[in-house]
């Protein structure tokens, strides 16, 4: 499933692979805990998470892993460092396997998302 034609974040998670449903379901119960102030939406067929309009997270169940999208070219800059050894394109972090997903990694993501506004690229 690339991108999903469903209107809501249930109905997306009702659409994936068995294997990958409980880490999507935790993913996405860590988005909503750690964006306070985020409105949760369906942007171009995937969850995401928007401040004030704009989309700053984001995450999907492709064909061949889990990604995670941090849109927000600052926190990827703060992260460098951690980030280094992951399967990272431009603004996209890739889990070739749910169990490999690095939730701590993506909760620091999420906390310094949350903490301020800033530029999305």
């Amino acid at each position: 499933m690339v991108q999903s034609a469903v209107k809501d974040v249930d109905g997306y998670l009702a659409e994936v692979p068995d294997e990958r449903k409980d880490a999507l379901v935790e993913l996405r119960q860590l988005c909503r805990r750690e964006l306070t102030g985020f409105t949760e939406v369906m942007a171009y067929g995937m969850p995401a998470y928007e401040r004030d309009g704009v989309a700053e997270i984001a995450f999907a169940s492709q064909k061949q892993y889990v990604s995670f999208y941090l849109m927000r070219s600052d926190v990827r800059e703060a992260f460098a460092e951690r980030l280094a050894g992951q399967d990272m394109g431009k603004g996209c972090l890739r889990f070739r396997r749910a169990q490999a997903i690095d939730f701590g990694l993506l909760r620091d993501l999420l906390r310094a998302t949350a903490a301020r506004p800033g530029t999305v690229c």
